[in-house]
C-alpha cells in the first residue's frame, strides 16, 4: 500500500526517512510505502524557509536545496533590511535565514548597529514600516535644538524634526532644550534692608538659551539661577535702608540684570529684561508708613493754606493802598458794594427827598455806626 503526496508549483517539499533529512522534493506527484517512515514537510515558496524544530545548518548542506535558496546571515552587531522585489520585507536581527529565491528577488541592506544613526541611504519612509521594537524615534519642536548624545557622548546639534536610530549595543539619545524667551519668577521672598525692616519681593527676569550644551551640563540649571538672583537681591537690599529701597525700586532691575549677564557665558543664556513686581512690606511698617504719609500731607496742605491766605491778604492791602490813594475808585468800589447790599434787601423807602445816592449813603452809615 502507498502514500501519495502532490506538491505544487508554488510549494517545495522536504523529504525526511526515520527521522533524517533525505532531499528537496520538485512540484509533481509522489508514492511511498506507507510502511515505510517517510516523511514530507511541505513549504511555500512565497514564505521565507523554516522548519520546526530543526536547526538551518542541517539543510544548507543540500547544494541542491542551495539553488533555491538565498541565504544571509546576520552577525551579533548587524541588522538586516530584507527586501522582496524591491519592496521592504523585514528587518532581521541576528541569526541565519533562507528564503526561497523561486518567485521572488531577494536583496539585503545590511547596518552597523555600533553606529545607531540611520545610514543616508535608506528611507524614512521604510523605517515606520519596521518593527519598532528594534528602532526608537525622538522628535525635536520648532521652537527647540536637539543635542544627539551616543554613550552619552555629545555628538551634534540636530534642527526641528523627527529623528529614527537603532535599539542596540550603542545607545542614543537625543535631549532637547527649548530657544524661546523663557520667564523666571521669584515670588514673596523674605530680605532684610540695611536699617533691619524684613520685607518680601516678587521679582520676575526673563532670559533666551544661547548655548543649549552649557545649560545641559548644568545640572538643575533653573535651580541655580533661581538661587543666583536670590543671591544678586540679597547684595542689593541689603545695603539699602527701606526709604532708599522704596524710592528707587526701579533701579533694582537694572542692577540685577547687569550682575546675571556678567556670568551668562557660564550658563550660556542671555538674560533679557529684570524688574521689581511688588514690594510687601510687613503689617505694623505699613501702619507706621501709612502714619507718616498723612502727617506729610496734612503738613502740606498746612503750607498750602497759609501760602493762600498771605496772598489774599496782600491783595486786600494793595486794594486799599489803591482805594486810599484815588477817590474816584473808592467811590466806586462803595457803588459796587451797595449795588451787592440792594440785591438782599426787598423794599428801600426814601423820605423828605433830596439826592437818593446821598440818601442811600446815609441810610447805610447809620446802620453801619
Amino acid at each position: 500500500m502507498t502514500m501519495k503526496t502532490i506538491i505544487h508549483s508554488d510549494e517545495r517539499a522536504l523529504l525526511f526517512k526515520d527521522g533524517n533529512y533525505i532531499k528537496c522534493l520538485a512540484p509533481g506527484t509522489y508514492r511511498f510505502w506507507s510502511f515505510s517512515d517517510y516523511k514530507v514537510i511541505t513549504q511555500n515558496v512565497n514564505k521565507p524557509f523554516s522548519v520546526p524544530d530543526r536547526d538551518i545548518n542541517l539543510f544548507l548542506k543540500d547544494e541542491e536545496l542551495l539553488k533555491e535558496l538565498t541565504v544571509v546571515d546576520v552577525k551579533d552587531y548587524e541588522y538586516v533590511l530584507h527586501f522582496e522585489d524591491g519592496k521592504i520585507a523585514r528587518l532581521l536581527p541576528t541569526g541565519k535565514y533562507a528564503f526561497w529565491n523561486v518567485w521572488k528577488k531577494h536583496e539585503f541592506i545590511r547596518v552597523d548597529v555600533r553606529n545607531p544613526e540611520i545610514p543616508p541611504e535608506i528611507d524614512v519612509s521604510v523605517l515606520i514600516r519596521l518593527n519598532v521594537a528594534y528602532l526608537q524615534a525622538y522628535e525635536v519642536a520648532s521652537y527647540e535644538t536637539g543635542l544627539l548624545f551616543i554613550d552619552n557622548v555629545y555628538r551634534k546639534a540636530l534642527k526641528p524634526g523627527k529623528y529614527y536610530f537603532w535599539k542596540g549595543p550603542v545607545s542614543a539619545q537625543v535631549k532637547t532644550v527649548d530657544l524661546r524667551q523663557l520667564q523666571l519668577d521669584m515670588t514673596g521672598q523674605e530680605m532684610m534692608t540695611e536699617d533691619k525692616v524684613t520685607l518680601r519681593l516678587n521679582f520676575v527676569c526673563q532670559y533666551r538659551v544661547t548655548d543649549p550644551l552649557k545649560v545641559l551640563e548644568i545640572k538643575s540649571f533653573e535651580d541655580q539661577v533661581y538661587v543666583m538672583l536670590q543671591l544678586v537681591l540679597r547684595e542689593y537690599v541689603g545695603t539699602m535702608k527701606l526709604d532708599e529701597l522704596l524710592r528707587t525700586k526701579q533701579e533694582i532691575g537694572q542692577y540685577v540684570l547687569g550682575k546675571l549677564n556678567s556670568q551668562s557665558n557660564q550658563l550660556g543664556v542671555n538674560f533679557l529684561s529684570a524688574g521689581v513686581k511688588d514690594i510687601i512690606l510687613p503689617g505694623d511698617v505699613k501702619e507706621i508708613l501709612n502714619t507718616v504719609l498723612i502727617a506729610e500731607k496734612q503738613a502740606q496742605a498746612n503750607l498750602i493754606t497759609r501760602r493762600e491766605e498771605t496772598a489774599s491778604t496782600r491783595s486786600l492791602l494793595n486794594t486799599a493802598k489803591l482805594l486810599d490813594e484815588n477817590e474816584t475808585l473808592y467811590r466806586l468800589k462803595e457803588l459796587e458794594f451797595l449795588e451787592k447790599i440792594c440785591d438782599k434787601i426787598g423794599n428801600i423807602s426814601l423820605t423828605n427827598g433830596g439826592n437818593m445816592l446821598e440818601q442811600l449813603n446815609s441810610l447805610f452809615t447809620a446802620k453801619g455806626k
